[in-house]
């Protein structure tokens, strides 16, 4: 397999992921509810970074973003400002 496809594979895979935990996740109350949107903004926001680069085909920043958004979710899970419902 071509390295171009090891990361479309990738991103793909990751992307739909985090697509299906996102509907499952809510703030625990830890911090404010300003910085708990804001990191779900920020998650959803490298989504749909993710999602541009797609079309785009430019699969580096493709796969950067949906890992930046993937770094913000679990350290958001691992620091319990999110939980899984």
């Amino acid at each position: 397999m071509k390295e171009k496809e090891k990361l479309q594979k990738e991103t793909k895979k990751w992307l739909a992921k985090l697509e299906k935990e996102l509907p499952k996740i809510e703030s625990t109350g830890k911090i404010d509810k300003k910085s708990t949107k804001n990191a779900m903004e920020n998650i959803k926001a490298y989504v749909s970074d993710c999602r541009h680069f797609m079309e785009k085909e430019d699969w580096v920043n493709a796969y950067e973003a949906i890992i930046y958004s993937w770094g913000i979710y679990e350290t958001c899970l691992r620091s319990g400002i999110l939980k899984k419902k």
